[in-house]
């Protein structure tokens, strides 16, 4: 190899080095003026999906299940409505509770009409607070 091609070889393997590590210099800012961002957005909003959750739930499910979710509200329907506090009801996934707001149970009536999937999501974030 000729000395001139040897030397354009390594200013060109200069070059790649030094895009490279542009490269990786513009990846780690972005990352550090994006990822807060994100969580920010995530955290207003869970808040958001908890307000939202607290009023459905205040408005539709209070009355049975009680204020603070123990079961304590009207037993006008028969048996005794699910305790959310309980490690029983905390246990069950976010698949059987959210069957349960849509379907309803014997004594209890489907929401799935009443309900958008959005306030059912809403619902069940707010009561998986209650045990806390």
């Amino acid at each position: 190899m000729t000395p001139r091609l040897t030397r354009l070889m390594s200013v060109g393997d200069g070059m790649k080095r030094e895009s490279i590590r542009l490269a990786r210099m513009a990846m780690m800012i972005a990352t550090i003026w994006v990822l807060p961002s994100f969580e920010q957005v995530s955290a207003d909003s869970r808040a958001d999906q908890f307000e939202n959750g607290k009023k459905v739930y205040v408005k539709n499910c209070a009355g049975c299940h009680g204020e603070k979710g123990t079961g304590e509200g009207y037993k006008i329907l028969g048996a005794d409505p699910a305790d959310f506090t309980a490690s029983s009801t905390q246990k069950k996934s976010d698949k059987d509770l959210l069957d349960t707001i849509h379907e309803g149970k014997a004594t209890m009536p489907s929401w799935k009409i009443r309900l958008s999937d959005q306030d059912s999501r809403d619902v069940l974030a707010y009561i998986r607070t209650l045990a806390q």
